[in-house]
């Protein structure tokens, strides 16, 4: 029934007209009138019916001669409207097939990315496609696509875009592990302990910066540091080359979210962590050049008046650590940010900043690398970030001219995709 009265919408019905005033026409005239050519009104139960509009016209004699009539030759010129046939009544399906097309494609989609199997053994899917683990658990891997708001005036990733992928994928390698608790990264025993990780050491060095459109590989995993402290580290690569483009390496602790003073690690949270560890040596080795303690006699460069925004906090209620590298880098020399890229960064967290923290970036450059901002040396900046005397970062950072490992220019960039 449902299916009768949906045809039935699409599909007006027309009928034979009545034999009563068929009888009464006067034959001789050569034309038909269309009073004679009258819907039927549809039943009440939505059934379908449909008659040949051939049965509404009459044999005609015409001196001596019989003519079949048709209702195209039975219109009046400028007058009557076309008739109302199977074909020109047909509705308009384009939208329809659209909506189904699109539908069977969504589902299709779904079913693939849940039926999708791995190609090895070792190998746990994320079905949603977020990432994958290998080595038993020990490793993880995700894919980032640089988009257009990723990168900055040389088309080239930022250092903040690379650091949040790094973060990305250290939250969903806990989350694919089944340890994601309530908290950003925590597991479920950190969780009831009002455990968090905060990051104490981060050491990043960048061989070459992605394009605007290319597709990395973040590979991470987890090691022991100490007997309080895990160590993270990170390799980036280009996912259809294989080419090395960014290592890190970074050392975590734990931290009461409510006193915010660090903690040892719990036997409990020890037991969830642990089949995780690898047992391996850092990516890169530990800088172990001293960070120097800048203050406003030694900073040559200084900019103040830094304060954390809402958007800045994390769900842990901590300014998030790639905030920090933004805030440093307020204060490098413009001349080394228009002619250098940043090619390593050593960050040593001391201390955490709230909301209404006001703060100060410092940095320094030494003077055996003044000149080489004349050259095309590389040069090393000093940095700290303090609120009110109050250590927050100290960091240093080195810079290379720019393109010295990139793919060349704009133009260059631009020719290789085109």
């Amino acid at each position: 029934m449902v299916s009768t009265a949906a045809t039935s919408s699409f599909f007006p019905v027309t009928s034979s007209p009545d034999p009563s005033e068929s009888k009464n026409k006067k034959h001789g005239t050569g034309s038909t009138s269309l009073e004679s050519i009258k819907l039927k009104p549809l039943a009440s139960s939505g059934s379908l019916q449909v008659k040949a509009n051939a049965q509404a016209h009459p044999n005609i004699n015409i001196n001596g001669s019989t003519v079949v009539t048709s209702p195209v030759e039975s219109f009046k010129d400028g007058v009557s409207s076309p008739p109302r046939t199977f074909i020109n009544q047909l509705p308009d399906w384009s939208m329809l097939l659209s909506a189904i097309t699109t539908i069977f494609l969504a589902a299709e989609k779904q079913w693939m990315m849940l039926d999708w199997k791995p190609r090895r053994p070792d190998m746990v899917i994320d079905p949603f496609g977020i990432g994958k683990i290998v080595q038993d658990g020990l490793i993880y891997n995700q894919n980032f696509s640089i988009r257009s708001y990723e990168i900055g005036a040389d088309r080239t990733a930022s250092i903040e875009t690379l650091m949040n992928h790094l973060q990305e994928t250290a939250i969903n390698h806990c989350r694919s592990a089944g340890l994601l608790g309530e908290g950003f990264g925590a597991t479920p025993e950190m969780c009831k302990k009002n455990l968090i990780w905060v990051v104490t050491r981060m050491q990043v060095v960048i061989d070459r910066y992605p394009t605007w459109g290319d597709v990395v590989q973040v590979d991470t995993w987890a090691s022991a540091s100490g007997k309080n402290g895990m160590r993270r580290d990170w390799l980036v690569s280009n996912s259809e080359t294989g080419e090395i483009l960014t290592e890190a390496t970074s050392v975590w602790v734990m931290m009461n979210k409510l006193t915010r003073r660090l903690s040892k690690i719990p036997e409990e949270v020890r037991r969830e962590i642990e089949p995780l560890f690898m047992n391996s040596d850092p990516v890169l080795a530990e800088d172990s050049q001293k960070l120097v303690k800048l203050d406003d006699r030694s900073a040559e460069y200084v900019c103040k008046g830094l304060t954390p925004k809402w958007s800045d906090l994390d769900v842990n209620q901590h300014v998030n650590n790639v905030k920090y590298i933004g805030w440093i880098l307020e204060s490098a020399p413009l001349p080394i940010l228009e002619s250098r890229e940043l090619c390593a960064i050593t960050l040593q967290y001391r201390r955490e900043c709230g909301r209404d923290s006001v703060l100060h970036s410092l940095t320094a450059v030494p003077d055996s690398d003044v000149e080489n901002t004349r050259n095309s040396g590389e040069i090393n900046c000093q940095h700290l970030l303090r609120e009110d005397g109050a250590e927050i970062v100290r960091g240093r950072t080195r810079w290379r001219p720019k393109y010295a490992k990139s793919l060349g220019n704009v133009d260059q960039i631009s020719a290789e995709r085109a």
